[in-house]
């Protein structure tokens, strides 16, 4: 509110000044609404500067004045080589402006590359903001579980999306195959998703290196010129940056470790959708995808079932649970095994003394109900 205030009266000093100097020569009103105009425009300077990085500010200053110092150069050639007049006059004012916009612009651009944390002192505490830069490849774009992750906000720093990482999406969504074109569809509409993200900062980086070839190369010479993080599901492209020094933030390996905690002795509830590929298993799987091996569970696909868990395998491909099925620890499952022997077979099995003692009581309640 305070800011407010003075930003006011800024503005309110500014359109007094040109009221009373009329610096347009316009008359007092007209003068008192040029200074107006003139002080909102420096506000909105201002508002727009206070959310530029230091890092910015340094190198657009450093770049303009570089700029002036070389339009001052060419200023001194123009002199010499035009005659003086108009055209002398409006060459150097051009070579003058443009000069200072590139420099201000292309110093403003490449000020993200100053390490100011090494000049210490009131610079020290921007030591924090290095390896800020969270760098998107194509596979974790076209995944698309790195939108949830930034919108919990786990993510800090900027994700950074490379130039040629979104040429390659768009080759895949062009692509004749439609398999490969919905996924590059996928990721254009997750880049979009991720765009409109309110709690995290999107920037996309034009810098391309030429000599390098493979698209998994550049994203590791992108993460050294920037010291930023690969964000990532590759293997391959994990291991590869992981020789080059490059730190990498694997989707996979999170995933994993959000996984449930499962120890041996625990009993759980599973789902049997299919047979194992050993004798009498079935496998069973988790809401978070984690594949459950039971042992005596291959005629119960298709039911729920209760497990005791024997080991816990970690993979990486993720977590494998193996579990085993108790029949004698489910009476519900165990009711049909209560049915008397069939006595007419030829060679039937012996029974138990409960069983003998069911199969005598049967005639007599027969007979019983014959006389009721």
């Amino acid at each position: 509110m305070d800011l407010v205030i003075i930003r006011g009266i800024f503005v309110l000093l500014v359109a007094a000044a040109c009221y009373f100097l009329q610096p347009f020569g316009m008359g007092h009103y007209a003068d008192a609404v040029g200074g107006v105009l003139l002080g909102g425009a420096v506000v909105l300077f201002e508002i727009r500067l206070r959310a530029v990085s230091l890092k910015r500010l340094i190198g657009a200053a450093l770049g303009s004045v570089l700029g002036i110092i070389g339009a001052y150069l060419f200023s001194v050639v123009i002199r010499n080589a035009v005659p003086m007049g108009n055209l002398q006059s409006f060459l150097q004012l051009m070579v003058m402006a443009v000069m200072a916009y590139v420099g201000l612009v292309v110093g403003a651009a490449k000020g993200d590359l100053l390490n100011l944390a090494a000049l210490g002192g009131i610079f020290g505490g921007e030591k924090q903001s290095r390896r800020s830069y969270k760098i998107l490849d194509t596979s974790v774009i076209i995944d698309g579980r790195i939108a949830d992750i930034a919108e919990t906000g786990f993510l800090d720093g900027v994700l950074t999306i490379p130039a040629f990482v979104l040429r390659e999406l768009q080759l895949v969504a062009d692509s004749a195959d439609s398999l490969k074109r919905n996924r590059g569809r996928r990721g254009l509409d997750i880049l979009q998703r991720i765009q409109k993200l309110t709690n995290i900062q999107v920037t996309i980086v034009e810098d391309d290196f030429p000599a390098v070839r493979e698209v998994d190369m550049k994203l590791i010479e992108l993460a050294k010129l920037y010291e930023g993080k690969i964000v990532t599901n590759d293997f391959n492209l994990n291991k590869v940056a992981q020789l080059h020094g490059v730190d990498v933030l694997n989707i996979n390996e999170l995933a994993n470790a959000l996984k449930p905690i499962v120890l041996p002795g625990e009993i759980m509830k599973v789902f049997i959708l299919k047979e194992g590929k050993e004798y009498n298993q079935g496998v069973a799987y988790l809401d978070d995808g984690t594949m459950v091996v039971v042992d005596n569970a291959r005629k119960m696909i298709g039911k729920t079932i209760e497990i005791s868990v024997t080991s816990v395998l970690q993979t990486t491909a993720g977590k494998m649970i193996f579990g085993k099925f108790d029949e004698r620890g489910q009476t519900g499952m165990a009711k049909p095994e209560m049915r008397p022997p069939d006595l007419r077979k030829s060679n039937p099995q012996p029974a138990s003394p409960e069983q003998h003692a069911q199969a005598a009581a049967a005639p007599a309640v027969e007979n019983e109900e014959h006389e009721g």
